[in-house]
């Protein structure tokens, strides 16, 4: 796996009137802040020059009254970054931007290959300064795009063969906005309508907050340019879509939608076919908050085991998944406290969502009972998260994944727990309404649909 891999977002926006539409983009960015939470930036073009900023923090400490004012232009992109690499890496904040082309790029995803794209730099004397994938298909369709003069689709067309991985990207070139999915379509990319332009983001929670009207998602393998109200569509290559079902399960919001379907809905579903299948007695079912309350409403329906409230979330306190590892531990022991009248003398279903390391629900479990429940089961609403992410997800590598080193039984004993259960894979799959084809399951079977380093030695050291 790269030193850097990023779960990030990426938003292009064009308007036919005469407003800047970076205060869009600023907005599409902060609803999708659980994204990336290193930085954030946005480019934009007024007709005659590029504007940028990009900077490390939250969307609401790195744009200001001043900042946004200064982001003129009908068009713009932005791109939400977490950077997993130590040390200051600033300058691989996105969009990487050529301002003699009034050319922008952000980029989601991994591209676990870059061969062909150092190969591709070197021959073209192209300067690298210690790029990662994102800013090596930056360069590339800068330098294509002078090579075509100034076509989109022909220089999306020719770095294609460069581009070996998962990708969800947005661009900006002058007065046109385009955003193109890799052939699997692993990351979500959603296209929006307003009155009087276009929204290309990464999770349409993104156009909720702007005000677009969901069209339909962008597909595999497709190119789409937009010149305010004018859209053009290219197939690049066929594409055949395996969304990355960890979406499904953790990454997205509850209130977004992928291939139409509400995350919400579908992680709600996975609770009751988990109550269905990995029953417990029990007095209360408490969600691990807030990723788990969907499985958790789910489980406590279809089980009719009521629902409480027993855990408590401080919302200022990052994800633990994304931080970085020296202060993960601090990070859960701050984020949750418990309402002891509620959990006393009971026995707990403990509903999340996956288990990574196992960090959060460890402590958890020990506080929970230190406040006095009787027994605490717990219930994941996906299968046992085995295999490293190598599409720009920051999941450990193998052996820092609990399901990776130990049994299910042996995970329950790390956790303290009474009893642990997972979804299966097929109730994931069912849960989804999608066809088994259509989801990408690496996570959890080993299985990756576009070559990754190292997988046969990977699959062969968890058999």
């Amino acid at each position: 796996m790269h030193s850097i891999n990023e779960k990030c977002a990426v938003i292009a926006v064009s308007n036919s009137q005469d407003f800047d539409v970076a205060r869009l983009v600023y907005l599409g960015l902060w609803a999708m802040q659980h994204r990336g939470q290193d930085s954030s930036g946005i480019a934009s073009y007024n007709g005659s020059k590029l504007h940028h900023r990009k900077k490390r923090g939250l969307v609401t400490q790195v744009y200001d009254e001043e900042s946004l004012a200064s982001l003129k232009g009908q068009a713009a992109i932005g791109h939400n970054r977490y950077s997993t690499s130590g040390g200051d890496d600033s300058f691989l904040n996105q969009p990487f931007t050529n301002e003699g082309l009034g050319f922008a790029f952000a980029h989601n995803g991994n591209l676990p290959f870059t061969t062909k794209l150092r190969e591709y730099a070197f021959e073209q004397k192209l300067t690298v300064n210690g790029h990662n994938d994102s800013g090596l298909m930056a360069l590339a369709l800068a330098n294509e795009l002078k090579n075509n003069g100034g076509s989109i689709e022909k220089a999306v067309r020719s770095c294609w063969p460069l581009f070996e991985g998962a990708f969800c990207c947005a661009g900006l070139l002058e007065k046109n906005v385009f955003a193109f999915r890799d052939g699997y379509g692993i990351r979500p990319l959603s296209l929006g309508e307003t009155t009087h332009g276009y929204v290309v983001a990464s999770e349409t929670a993104a156009l909720d907050a702007i005000g677009a009207t969901y069209v339909r998602d962008i597909k595999p393998g497709e190119l789409v340019v937009i010149n305010k109200k004018e859209i053009q569509s290219f197939q690049i290559v066929e594409g055949t879509e395996m969304l990355d079902a960890f979406e499904f399960v953790y990454l997205a919001r509850p209130d977004s939608k992928l291939a139409g379907k509400s995350i919400f809905m579908i992680r709600k579903d996975a609770g009751r076919l988990l109550a269905k299948n990995s029953p417990a007695e029990a007095d209360i079912v408490l969600a691990a908050p807030d990723s788990g309350t969907p499985a958790a409403v789910g489980y406590s329906e279809e089980s009719g085991i009521p629902m409480g409230h027993g855990l408590i979330k401080n919302r200022y306190i990052g994800r633990t998944f994304i931080e970085p590892e020296k202060i993960r531990k601090s990070s859960v022991e701050l984020k949750f406290n418990v309402i002891p009248e509620v959990i006393e003398g009971k026995r707990i279903v403990l509903v999340d969502d996956s288990i990574v390391r196992g960090n959060t629900l460890k402590h958890l479990t020990k506080l929970l009972k230190k406040n006095g429940a009787k027994e605490v089961h717990l219930r994941i609403a996906s299968p046992p998260v085995k295999y490293p992410d190598f599409y720009g997800i920051d999941t450990p590598n193998g052996f820092d994944l609990l399901a990776h080193s130990y049994t299910v039984e042996e995970s329950r004993e790390r956790l303290d727990a009474d009893s642990l259960e997972y979804l299966s894979v097929g109730d994931l799959v069912k849960s989804t309404g999608l066809s088994r084809g259509k989801l990408c399951l690496s996570s959890f079977t080993g299985e990756y649909p576009i070559p990754v380093p190292d997988q046969k030695q990977q699959r062969e050291s968890n058999e």
